[in-house]
């Protein structure tokens, strides 16, 4: 009777380290699926480069996305969120009318100095064949190669022939949601009056928009005091094991107080 009970109890233990390890998975399966949805946050602000030099403050605004897409072809189909407005054959084919003549940029804010930085200074300078016109940009990002991901989006901005004084400033901090890695920049060209596609400037078009270092605000954390994380968004893969560590503590004590 003793050996069965005996018996009886090992196979409690067995399925309760079961049921204790299953738990451990589905945690870590639950964080890596909350870290995949990271939502995307920042802040943009937007003037003309003739403005911005004046002292005149630009338009600011907080900026939430979907989670980074890291992985896939970059499909010109998918470039931009104005998509459902500008037909795939004007997508493929640019105004001749309209181009970029330059982009710059210029990183800012690397807080733990580690290289990677979370602030975007974009210059570009877009010309056009007419007086004047009036239009408007989405600015994309990628992460190592992969799909473009928009990141800001200007207000209506006019143009004035080839002229040099009518650059146009997105200066954006990324908060949360970018992972520290080497990001391209894509810009496009639409027309303020009926959504039209006018042109894109990429990395393949110049140096300036190509292998960046960034990373958003959250990594971007100078180096301070040690700091022990027990509990994490309602308990992490830690809190998990320490649960587990107790439970077989436990588990094991009951089954030798029952042998003795």
């Amino acid at each position: 009777m003793t050996t069965q009970l005996l018996s009886l109890d090992g196979l409690r233990i067995s399925f309760a380290m079961f049921l204790l390890a299953g738990l451990l998975i589905l945690s870590g399966q639950a964080n890596a699926n909350e870290a995949d949805s990271e939502k995307r946050v920042s802040v943009t602000t937007q003037n003309t480069r003739v403005q911005r030099d004046d002292g005149i403050a630009g338009n600011t605004s907080e900026n939430e996305f979907a989670a980074l897409r890291a992985t896939g072809e970059r499909d010109k189909s998918t470039w931009s969120s104005a998509q459902s407005k500008a037909s795939t054959q004007a997508l493929q084919a640019p105004n001749v009318d309209f181009w970029f003549y330059s982009a710059d940029v210029v990183l800012f804010n690397d807080h733990d100095q580690d290289g990677y930085y979370h602030g975007v200074d974009l210059l570009f300078d877009v010309d056009t064949y007419f007086t004047f016109a009036e239009v408007y940009a989405v600015v994309y990002l990628s992460l190592d190669g992969g799909p473009w991901n928009e990141y800001a989006a200007t207000d209506n901005f006019t143009i004035f022939g080839s002229s040099s004084d009518d650059d146009y400033v997105v200066v954006t901090e990324l908060l949360s949601g970018y992972p520290t890695g080497s990001y391209d920049i894509l810009i496009e060209l639409f027309d303020a009056y009926d959504d039209s596609f006018l042109a894109y400037f990429g990395p393949e078009d110049t140096s300036e928009l190509a292998f960046l270092p960034l990373e958003d605000a959250d990594r971007d954390v100078a180096a301070g005091p040690d700091i022990i994380v027990v509990n994490h968004h309602g308990g992490g893969s830690l809190g998990w094991l320490f649960i587990l560590a107790l439970g077989l503590t436990a588990l094991r004590k009951l089954h030798v107080s029952r042998c003795a």
